[in-house]
Formats: C-alpha cells, structure tokens, sequence
C-alpha cells in the first residue's frame, strides 16, 4: 500500500506514526522542513522523504501530487492546517491531522463545501483527539437520539508530548467553551465540575470542564446542540486554572509564552516507550433529553499516544483504500462509533 504522506514525521508523535506506518507496510513519504532529519529518519525506516515548507505552496504542491492522503503531524495546528488544507484542495489530496485544537476543527468545518466540490475528504482529529470521544458520543447519540445534551469526559495517564505542551501555550489565553443551543460559547477557563464514574476498578474521579475538540466535532456527529468536555483533574488542579484565569493578559504577552516554550523545549520528553505500553486511557460520555432519560457509555484503552498511533494509521488505511467520504468529516461520522472498537484493546460498556 502506498501514497500516504506523513508530514511533521520528526516530532514526538509524528515519528511514532512514521515508525508503526513502515513496520506495518504502508510504504510512507516522510516530509517536513528539516532536510538533515528527515534524511537520518528515512534512511533508518527505509522511507522516502521529501523536503517542503508549509509557506512554499509550489513545493508543496509538488510533494502532494503522488500522495492519496496526507496525515499532519505538525502542531500547533493553529499554524499548519491552513496551508496544507490549502494544498489538498489544489492537488486532490485527503487531508488528515491528529489536532485537539477547537478553533481549528471549526476553521476546517468551514471548507466543506469546497472540498466536497474537490472530491476531497477533510478529517482533523484522527488521534486521541477525538476519535474516542467522537465514537463514543455517536454511539449514545444512536442510544438516545432525543437526546439535546451531551457530557463527555476523559482520564490519560503519563504525560504530554512536547508538541502537546508547547500548543498548550498557544492556548493559555483562550479561555474555555461549550455547545449551547448549537453554538460554541465562551467560558471562564474550568467553569464547571463534578465527578465521574470511569468504571474499571477506578475510584471516582473529579474532573473539570475544558475546550476539547468534541465541542466542536460532537456537535458536527450527532447534532446534539448543548456539549460539555471534561478532563480528570485533582481539586486543587481546579482551583490553580480559575486563578490562572485571572492574569490571562499576562499569558499572551510574546515574553512570557516564549519563555513557556523555551522551558517546555529543554524539560519535555514524551512518555517513553513502557509508559506508552503500560498506560490506559478511559473516556466516560452521557446523554439526556428534556423527559429525563439518559444514557451512559465509557471506554478503556490503551494509552493516549499508543492509541492515536492506531488510530491515525486506522483511517489512513481507509482513505487510501477509497473509502474517504468527500467535504469536512469527523472520525465518527465517516466511519461510525464502532470505529475505536477496531482498536486492539479498547473496551466499551453501557451503564444505563
């Protein structure tokens, strides 16, 4: 199988992806800005590569023009998706990334039309973000499908990337946000909280409200028009990001995010390789209507890093074999909510 590119294949994540992509036989191109890594890397996963800057379209264009697909690995995405996104369109390319960021599912959403009318699919967040979430909000949307809100929650162990970190920063300023009434709405940063049953063995977990991605996708999957996220964080977690809210001004100064990253850059590794393969994740999701009924599932799986590994290279396959449904997709809506459960240990059970 061949025809996927793989760009950002150095980063943290990316080059897991590259690495699983050629031991299983996908026969990817390795691409990026950095001509002396890509070249060890290539030369090491037996891989072709090619050298193009997301401001150079012309290259770009030209490094496209073989592939079937290309999977963005290159965060923060709030930087690359547009010029990329740009270039898919131009060449006839399905584009695929593993974003969380929720202005950049919104600002993809945007360009449905013009890929439909190109033929090409549009999928941000084939990793972690979201592929778990979004299958799990579409398998309670199927389980009630009155429902008008919508809870979703997740638990990830070991550690952030520093690809991770670093769009963290970009986003220290940005505050939080919901769904209501269809509409994404600006919240104070961790605005709600409440505790979680993630099943398992598990003890219950208090986790707070954040602007993950599923504000954006979930809505896009189920039509489900008031969506709240949640990540499990202590209590006292809770209470540093409301007073972090308090000097957002100061986090957007240039200094003070440049400093952030130059720490992130010289103390932020990524889990490692046992880590990835003894850590679990759990995703907990509810659905109610306006008679009182609900329903709720939850995941397990494997780590976050392991699992957007698997799932990133789940879709590949799929829009390299054709199956790429043409305009803006999410993971569950292209392909359904028992997609995650293609997924070598993931778990999914209904509690009510």
């Amino acid at each position: 199988m061949s025809g996927l590119l793989v760009y950002g294949s150095y980063g943290y994540t990316g080059t897991l992806i590259a690495e699983a992509a050629a031991e299983r036989g996908l026969d990817p191109v390795l691409a990026g800005r950095e001509r002396r890594t890509l070249e060890s890397q290539a030369a090491r996963l037996n891989c072709e590569f090619e050298v193009a800057s997301l401001d150079e379209p012309t290259v770009l264009d030209m490094v496209l023009g073989d592939a079937t697909a290309v999977l963005n690995c290159a965060g923060p995405f709030s930087r690359t998706w547009q010029p990329m996104v740009e270039a898919c369109l131009r060449t006839g390319t399905h584009y695929l990334d593993i974003t969380g960021e929720l202005t950049v599912f919104e600002a993809i959403h945007e360009q449905d039309d013009r890929a439909a009318d190109a033929g090409v699919m549009l999928l941000p967040g084939v990793g972690f973000d979201v592929v778990p979430t979004d299958c799990l909000a579409a398998h309670l949307a199927e389980r009630l499908p009155d429902a008008d809100r919508l809870e979703l929650a997740f638990r990830a162990e070991n550690g952030v990337s520093r690809g991770t970190a670093k769009t963290m920063v970009e986003h220290l300023d940005g505050g939080g946000a919901v769904r209501r009434g269809g509409r994404i709405e600006d919240v104070p940063v961790a605005h709600e909280s409440r505790t979680v049953e993630f099943g398992w063995g598990l003890e219950s977990q208090h986790v707070a409200a954040i602007p993950w991605g599923d504000v954006s996708t979930a809505y896009h999957t189920t039509g489900i028009p008031n969506v709240t996220t949640y990540m499990a964080m202590p209590r006292r977690a809770v209470r540093m990001q409301r007073m972090a809210g308090l000097v957002t001004p100061l986090l957007s100064l240039p200094p003070v995010r440049t400093g952030l990253q130059w720490l992130i850059e010289q103390t932020t590794e990524g889990p490692d390789a046992d880590e990835r393969a003894s850590g679990e994740s759990y995703v907990w999701g509810e659905a109610r209507n306006d008679d009182g009924d609900r329903a709720v599932s939850r995941l397990r799986g494997p780590q976050t890093y392991a699992l957007t590994v698997e799932t990133a290279l789940a879709t590949a396959r799929r829009a390299l074999d054709g199956d790429a449904p043409a305009g803006y997709q999410t993971p569950a809506g292209a392909y359904g909510p028992d997609l995650i459960l293609d997924v070598e240990g993931v778990e999914r059970e209904d509690v009510v």
